[in-house]
């Protein structure tokens, strides 16, 4: 008797899986993550984009490998706005104090808008950032996209009316 081959279910594109996470936030909100995601695309051309669609967050990593740990700086977006998370920001040199949090290792700071990226203070921080990484990024090629966890439950995405 011949095997019959069960028919795949085709896998979505990143691209669609990032559209329908970012559906689920207020459209100001999702504006703001997917300029944001162009503008640091931008600046790390060859980083790995590593997503999360988690409980609390909806993260996007740029990092050096697929290895979360090699996370150089995500973008974080929940219901209240978006914010620029530094892997190892505790460790990073902060001279105008516009970094917020108080952990071992992480810091942040709020992303207004992703014209916050070009200001001198925070691009210097992006490039300690890059430069501190354990690993480096490759200097030529082209970074890709992995959708690393989906929680199948979440905090609201959406402000409550």
């Amino acid at each position: 008797m011949a095997k019959v081959a069960k028919a795949e279910t085709p896998q979505k594109s990143p691209a669609k899986q990032i559209e329908e996470f970012l559906s689920k936030f207020d459209p100001a909100v999702a504006k703001q993550v997917k300029s944001a995601r162009v503008a640091l695309r931008k600046i790390f051309p060859t980083a790995i984009e590593q997503v999360y669609d988690n409980y609390n967050f909806f993260v996007i990593g740029f990092c050096t490998t697929e290895r979360t740990s090699d996370c150089i700086v995500s973008i974080a977006a929940s219901a209240k706005g978006v914010a620029l998370s530094f892997y190892r920001g505790a460790a990073l040199p902060d001279p105008h104090k516009i970094l917020l949090g108080s952990g071992k290792q992480n810091r942040f700071l709020r992303l207004e808008s992703a014209k916050t990226l070009s200001d001198p203070k925070v691009k210097a921080l992006l490039k300690a950032a890059a430069d501190q990484a354990p690993n480096k990024l490759p200097k030529t090629g082209k970074g890709h996209t992995m959708i690393k966890s989906v929680s199948a439950k979440q905090r609201p995405r959406k402000k409550a009316a």
